[in-house]
């Protein structure tokens, strides 16, 4: 019985030992050998679409079609493989190098601003209370106004600027069950998710409507190329990399356009909100211009303000609504432009060239407004 037994080990291993060199001569190719290149011609491996693969940078935004660039199969970290890319003609601008730099491309199209992601929600109570009125919070009906009834109306255009100490909360950084609690972020969250909708900035008006997918593309970001060494053999390789145009925290302006009511038959002064739009900036000719991206009309945004807290630095117990703070007016603003004595419909900014007397200027629209109200009574 022990002989069958050593005689079958033999076998095994002898078996074995074959398999291995069989294995490792046809790996070999002969050296300046017609039989070794058709043997490395029939063993090379396909090319991977997963390896180099490519979203064409001529394409827009929307463009999901992946087409290879390069069809050689080698992999980026192998010595020896000096083929640049193929790259068609209709893509000139992103064209490679000379064959003789050792250069690959790669893509990379992941947004750096978050923009297209949903918020996170907590598993478990992120609070000590619960907190179930948030979801239920609607805002207050606006009482009605008959235009019949309006003594004195003008409108008023305003700019908030974030960075002023009252207004910081318009750029709290934090994160919540909403997601983030940016007022831009809150203005992309309710176009892309509540159903509101943004207008082109060519007027402030709301006459032509945007569609989500317009919205998006302008935080999108575009294309860039940055050169990236390899670690192993220090070729350079080429990252197409798509940048943002601006991040959320650019965004620190944003315009009011607010419409001023007396009614006579409540006998009291009436600011209406009318819309908003957030301002970017945006460099030409090496100097920094305003650039309004969109206009929301308010009253839709009312619903998705009001399920949103208020970043307060003192005391979170006694945190409002973005709701209550823009109808109670807890922001500091300076007007821009108003129907008050401006025939020409004209911008501060283009009738006053200098900074400080646009600023007294708005703060000379305020006080007629303000002596029209007390005007009215007799004391």
């Amino acid at each position: 019985m022990k002989k069958f037994v050593c005689k079958g080990v033999m076998l095994g291993l002898s078996a074995l030992i074959m398999m291995q060199l069989n294995a490792q001569s046809r790996y070999k190719t002969g050296a300046n050998t017609k039989q070794g290149t058709k043997n490395a011609a029939k063993k090379a491996p396909a090319a991977s679409s997963y390896i180099n693969t490519a979203k064409d940078p001529a394409a827009n935004d929307a463009g999901n079609n992946v087409v290879p660039v390069n069809t050689t199969g080698g992999s980026k970290y192998r010595t020896g493989n000096n083929t640049a890319p193929a790259v068609s003609s209709s893509n000139s601008a992103t064209a490679a190098p000379s064959s003789g730099d050792n250069v690959k491309f790669e893509y990379d199209t992941s947004g750096e601003d978050g923009m297209d992601g949903k918020p996170e929600v907590s598993l478990r109570n992120n609070y000590a209370a619960e907190r179930t009125q948030v979801k239920d919070r609607k805002p207050l009906e606006y009482e009605e106004l008959r235009e019949d009834d309006a003594l004195f109306s003008h409108f008023i255009w305003r700019e908030i600027d974030a960075r002023e100490k009252m207004n910081k909360t318009f750029t709290y950084a934090g994160k919540d069950e909403n997601g983030d609690q940016r007022f831009f972020a809150i203005l992309m969250n309710a176009v892309r998710s509540d159903s509101v909708i943004a207008f082109s900035p060519e007027n402030d008006r709301f006459t032509t409507p945007l569609s989500s997918s317009q919205i998006m593309s302008i935080t999108s970001g575009k294309l860039d190329t940055i050169d990236v060494s390899d670690p192993s053999t220090g070729a350079v390789i080429k990252t197409v990399t798509r940048t943002p145009q601006f991040n959320l925290d650019s965004v620190y302006t944003f315009r009011i356009k607010e419409q001023v009511i007396f009614d006579k038959e409540a006998s009291r002064l009436f600011t209406r909100i009318i819309g908003i739009a957030p301002i970017a900036k945006q460099v030409i000719s090496g100097k920094s211009q305003p650039r309004v991206l969109f206009w929301v009309y308010y009253p839709d945004m009312r619903r998705t303000l009001a399920k949103y807290d208020v970043y307060n630095p003192k005391n979170l117990a006694g945190r409002m609504t973005w709701e209550e703070l823009f109808e109670s007016r807890y922001f500091t603003s300076y007007i821009i432009k108003s129907t008050i004595d401006n025939p020409g419909d004209k911008y501060l900014s283009t009738a006053i060239k200098d900074p400080l007397f646009r600023l007294l200027e708005g703060e000379n629209i305020k006080s007629k407004i303000f002596n029209f109200e007390q005007d009215l009574w007799s004391y």
